[in-house]
């Protein structure tokens, strides 16, 4: 089962009312409020997660565009699982995931990036990002 999470519901909303905003303030226009029906239902019944087959299709075609605008991959070119690692250093998927991406729905792409930016153990959430800081702070001191 592939799940969407309350968190990307958010997301794709706030997505939408920044490029659709609402023209009275008041009422909600068609992306924003198929998708707030759906966090509002969650809310109300206190889950995280809904399983995409529930989703109305309105709803899910307005999630599947606000993903189109979002990083496909977390590879940051550094896959430790062509070496033999069952989970890459560089970004934190598993080798499956890795061999699998293309083939993979948007919904199971987005419960990937979920878990690995959860776990926060990837390269690309920590090593790279320190070096990032302080080559910044490096740069900024001459």
């Amino acid at each position: 089962m592939a799940y969407i999470h309350i968190t990307d519901l958010e997301l794709a909303i706030n997505y939408w009312r920044q490029h659709e905003p609402s023209v009275d303030g008041i009422s909600l226009p068609g992306h924003t409020r198929v998708l707030a029906e759906i966090y509002a239902h969650m809310v109300y019944s206190r889950v995280t997660r809904v399983d995409e087959k529930y989703v109305p299709e309105a709803a899910l075609s307005a999630w599947r565009l606000w993903y189109a605008t979002t990083p496909d991959t977390p590879c940051i070119a550094i896959c430790s699982t062509s070496q033999g690692d069952a989970v890459c250093k560089g970004c934190g998927r598993t080798f499956e995931e890795v061999q699998l991406w293309p083939q993979m729905t948007p919904v199971e792409k987005r419960a990937a990036w979920r878990r690995i930016t959860d776990e926060g153990t990837a390269w690309r959430f920590n090593k790279y990002a320190e070096r990032a800081v302080e080559g910044f702070g490096a740069l900024s001191n001459q």
